[in-house]
């Protein structure tokens, strides 16, 4: 039998997803024997255009240009998954859809701009084409995208985890660092994925892996500003990473660039 035939595709990111695929060491090998990687320009197999069972994503939407590239990806693909945060809710490059002033932005960095072709607004994958599978994080887990994989071709449903970090901190019996330190985290409304990493060693979350299930957002920011975070504090802890997730996005423009004292408006 043919072995399935995977691609992975960069758009508008900073690659280290793609790495996520990379560091998988002795695993990787191991997958190469199942399956055949026909475009993974990281790993040096280039051919865009090759019709594939898998098509990894990895980047968000930001050129005319890949607006029509994801297109002929999603044609020439069975499954699409994509990879990290900037494919699933735009990425750190979203951050100016916030702003509004993308010709201002653009004419003030480039001393040329009429050559640079850009969208007015940053968007993620599934704004344009039809996403069977997103794997959040900043950069994703290894094993996430592994196990991702192998559940594709045994033709089931990949696990979808969207418990809370903070089940995770129980699970690796860390300390909460909101309770004990008050720190802000965003741990109670983040999907776990990382292992705790942060609050495991005294740091909080701040969101890499994307809104957990049922995440109330609300209800931390008032905690928010209980521990003492203006209004501005309050939105960089939701407009960050994955600004462009709607529960992240609803709760932090309520807070963005709002003069402190008038948060209860």
């Amino acid at each position: 039998m043919a072995r399935p035939r995977i691609a992975v595709h960069k758009f508008s990111s900073c690659d280290g997803c793609q790495l996520a695929f990379l560091n998988l060491g002795e695993a990787l090998l191991e997958l190469s024997e199942q399956v055949e990687i026909l475009h993974f320009l990281e790993a040096g197999m280039n051919d865009p255009a090759t019709p594939v069972d898998i098509a990894f994503v990895e980047g968000s939407l930001s050129t005319p240009d890949e607006l029509e590239r994801i297109q002929q990806v999603r044609a020439n693909s069975r499954y699409l998954v994509t990879l990290g945060a900037c494919a699933t809710s735009g990425g750190l490059q979203a951050l100016r859809n916030l702003e509004g002033r993308h010709d201002e932005w653009r004419d003030a960095i480039y001393a040329q701009p009429e050559y640079i072709q850009t969208l007015k607004e940053v968007r993620p994958i599934a704004s344009a084409v039809k996403v069977d599978l997103e794997l959040w994080g900043c950069p994703v887990n290894s094993d996430q995208v592994l196990a991702a994989v192998r559940a594709l071709l045994f033709g089931v449903s990949p696990v979808d985890d969207r418990d809370r970090v903070c089940l995770e901190c129980k699970r690796q019996q860390a300390v909460c660092v909101m309770v004990t330190q008050g720190r802000p985290c965003m741990g109670p409304v983040t999907r776990t994925g990382c292992g705790a990493l942060c609050p495991r060693f005294g740091r909080d979350c701040y969101g890499c892996f994307g809104p957990s299930e049922t995440a109330q957002t609300d209800t931390l920011a008032q905690r928010f500003a209980g521990l003492g975070l203006v209004p501005d504090a309050i939105a960089r802890r939701f407009l960050m990473i994955n600004s462009q997730a709607p529960a992240f996005l609803q709760t932090g423009r309520v807070f963005f660039h709002t003069p402190a004292g008038d948060q209860d408006d």
